[in-house]
C-alpha cells in the first residue's frame, strides 16, 4: 500500500523515527492508525452512554416524572431571591 502525505505529515514521521521512539514510518503509521482506532471506539462508547441517559430521561417523562420548564425557572428565580436575601 502506498499513502501520499503532506510535506508536514512526512516530516512529523521523519522527526519521529529521528526520536528513536519508532524503527521506521511504517511503525509511525501503524502507532497513528492503532490511536484512531481506540478514538473510534472511545467516541462509539460515548455516543452508546448518551443514548442510554438520553433513553432514560424519555423514560421518566413517559412514567411522568419531569418538571415544567416555566416551574423550573420560577424555582431558580425563587432561590436566587432567597440567596441575594441571605448575603445583604
Amino acid at each position: 500500500m502506498n499513502v501520499s502525505l503532506t510535506p508536514q505529515l512526512e516530516q512529523y514521521v521523519k522527526d519521529k523515527v529521528k526520536s528513536g521512539l519508532y524503527n521506521s514510518s511504517s511503525e509511525v503509521v501503524r502507532e497513528a492508525l492503532r490511536l484512531m482506532g481506540e478514538r473510534d471506539m472511545l467516541r462509539q462508547i460515548r455516543v452508546e452512554e448518551l443514548r442510554g441517559e438520553i433513553q432514560k430521561g424519555i423514560d421518566q417523562i413517559e412514567r411522568g416524572e419531569y418538571v415544567e420548564g416555566e416551574d423550573v425557572f420560577r424555582l431558580l428565580k425563587e432561590r436566587n431571591a432567597e440567596i441575594r436575601k441571605k448575603s445583604e
